[in-house]
């Protein structure tokens, strides 16, 4: 927590990791040029700052329920520990300290200060030293999409991700990232949590008692009960009394992953994206608003 007011310094007065080497693996090949689903394949093996099951963390999947079923199938929480050493690696940290700058509630128009500002730039700044980010430059501006000045990349990123605009009739009061990596409560007619998809978040929450897990969803192929080691969770639970009634979730994947997989789904991808990311069949659905991200998060592959 100490770390996090620092992050609120200006750029140039905070300190950041060293660039990765740049090395051929960061050169997009033309087989993952032409096929995004090999791009993705490429970018989960890029992610060397993925936490290892068992040994970064620990969760408990608890019992099984179908979508529209009731009730808690769940004792515990689904998170047992996560290492303390999480804390310290510098894109999470980054990460966990912009997660208290919003107020979930949808509608609610969000009143964004200079010092939050800086730490949308500071994470941007830090993600960017890493090798998804810098594949992920690379890709879009081979393709055109993106600038080749890096520094003119990384104000496309901050825009993309934090710039505002209007969900739930109230002009400013959303962003990529509140919605994708936060959760918004929808205020209009019965309450339901909305976006939510980041373990992270449900990490903080979930120790601060602001979520009840209530179980994972049953996947659609036999055989694939999930356990400890699972990266890719559907599950329920309720966020401050809301119910979200099935959400998936890439578990210990770092925010640096996460970040350029969905950047890519949106520019260069459509509604679903089917993918192999590891051992896992996804489904990535980027939802647009506009020229903005609306939604974007990972569905099991049956």
């Amino acid at each position: 927590m100490d770390q996090w007011d620092n992050y609120k310094r200006p750029l140039d007065e905070q300190d950041y990791s060293s660039d990765v080497d740049w090395s051929a693996d960061l050169e997009p090949s033309q087989e993952e040029l032409d096929d995004l689903s090999v791009a993705l394949k490429k970018l989960w093996a890029l992610d060397s700052n993925r936490l290892l099951p068992g040994e970064d963390y620990q969760i408990d999947c608890g019992e099984g329920k179908k979508v529209h079923q009731s009730g808690d199938k769940a004792e515990g929480n689904l998170f047992s520990w996560l290492s303390e050493e999480t804390f310290k690696r510098p894109t999470f940290s980054r990460f966990f300290s912009l997660l208290d700058n919003y107020n979930p509630h949808e509608g609610n128009k969000e009143n964004v200060t200079p010092q939050e500002k800086q730490e949308q730039a500071a994470f941007i700044e830090e993600i960017s030293r890493t090798g998804p980010i810098k594949y992920l430059h690379r890709y879009l501006s081979v393709k055109g999409v993106a600038p080749e000045n890096f520094q003119d990349f990384k104000r496309m990123l901050t825009s993309l991700w934090f710039d505002l605009y209007g969900r739930g009739g109230t002009s400013g009061s959303s962003s990529a990232f509140e919605h994708v990596f936060v959760g918004e409560i929808k205020q209009r007619g019965e309450q339901e949590v909305s976006g939510f998809h980041n373990w992270i978040q449900f990490y903080l929450e979930e120790a601060k008692g602001r979520v009840d897990y209530q179980g994972y969803i049953f996947p659609r192929r036999r055989g694939q009960v999930p356990d400890s080691e699972t990266q890719l969770l559907t599950i329920q639970f309720e966020w401050n009394g809301v119910l979200k009634s099935v959400s998936s979730t890439l578990i210990g994947v770092s925010p640096e992953f996460e970040i350029a997989l969905y950047t890519l789904c949106f520019y260069l991808g459509g509604e679903d994206n089917h993918v192999d990311l590891g051992p896992y069949p996804v489904n990535i659905k980027c939802y647009r608003l506009g020229n903005r991200i609306g939604s974007a998060f990972p569905i099991a592959d049956s």
